[in-house]
């Protein structure tokens, strides 16, 4: 089986190739704007047509996009979630090679739901923010290309290569510097957040899974079970050998600046954020991951204490 990865250097994208390349029936081919790429190639200033030649002369079985942009302004965001998406189907589609898209969405999409609920895939989207609208715009342009295609949506990915500017990236190094420095306390905000933290290997084994099965549609991937950042942060604590107290800021999550669970948006302005929470998911977000289990047989393997523990270890090399 030949699959073409797009966003092979990117968080997600790092593991899928991994994951990918451990399978003997696989070729890969990673297409990317980075040097390290087998093919460069920027989907969003790049043409279909372009794209449509290159996917001839390859033709691939599987196109799996782990490309786009988690932060930036709309029009970023836009440019490389939405348009870029618009540009593989429509390659896609004018291509000979009728290949089978995973395409990488996001819990984002759904926006903030009732706190104790589960989300399931036919739940109405209602993103709180630009980056989970541009995620949505695509994931609607890949249900309604017409293609053979799946839309993963994604909740919280976690462990190793985590983005410092993550929630849990930003707790990890706060708690680094805290323990370097010395320390006893240590005083955090925002960490009544609760999210369904994913660890990426298992992202990894779903896109895999995705690549080989006939399902279409959206399936959502995580761990089915919401985590208070509080919580993690004890974890965190444990795993690091971090003895001194945890103290948490009290304060309206959406005038808090710098906070461990509220990473800064890009430009930083003074000022409350523009939407209470910065990934526009509320309080509270849980997957339901049954169709995942159904219709690829995948679950999650990886728990949170180890995923926390990858974190940790790549902070503590910073020391």
């Amino acid at each position: 089986m030949r699959v073409l990865l797009i966003g092979a250097n990117g968080y997600v994208g790092r593991f899928v190739a991994d994951r990918l390349l451990a399978d003997p029936a696989v070729q890969l081919t990673a297409l990317g704007r980075g040097d390290d790429a087998d093919v460069r190639f920027d989907l969003a200033s790049g043409s279909p047509g372009a794209l449509t030649r290159f996917l001839d002369a390859v033709h691939p079985g599987v196109v799996v996009n782990c490309a786009g942009a988690t932060r930036g302004g709309a029009r970023e965001l836009t440019r490389h979630n939405t348009v870029a998406v618009a540009t593989v189907c429509e390659a896609l589609r004018r291509s000979r090679c009728a290949a089978r898209l995973v395409q990488i969405g996001c819990g984002a999409e759904y926006g903030p739901s009732q706190p104790g609920s589960s989300t399931a895939e036919d739940a109405v989207p209602r993103p709180g923010g630009p980056y989970g609208v541009s995620k949505l715009a695509a994931t609607e342009l890949v249900l309604g290309s017409g293609l053979d295609a799946v839309v993963l949506r994604v909740f919280s990915p976690a462990g190793p290569g985590t983005p410092a500017g993550s929630p849990l990236g930003r707790l990890a190094e706060a708690m680094r510097r805290a323990m370097q420095s010395g320390d006893g306390e240590l005083k955090l905000a925002g960490l009544g957040a609760q999210r369904d933290f994913v660890d990426v290997r298992d992202v990894a084994r779903a896109v895999h899974a995705a690549s080989l099965s006939a399902a279409q549609g959206v399936i959502n991937i995580g761990s089915g079970r919401a985590v208070r950042l509080r919580d993690a942060a004890a974890v965190l604590a444990r795993v690091a050998g971090y003895g001194g107290a945890l103290h948490e800021l009290d304060g309206p999550p959406g005038q808090l600046r710098a906070t461990i669970g509220h990473p800064r948006s890009e430009p930083d302005h003074a000022g409350p954020v523009a939407y209470p929470y910065p990934d526009g998911c509320g309080s509270w977000q849980q997957a339901d991951v049954r169709t995942a289990r159904d219709r690829l047989g995948w679950r999650p393997r990886i728990n949170l204490e180890e995923s926390l523990a990858d974190i940790w270890m790549e902070a503590a090399c910073r020391i």
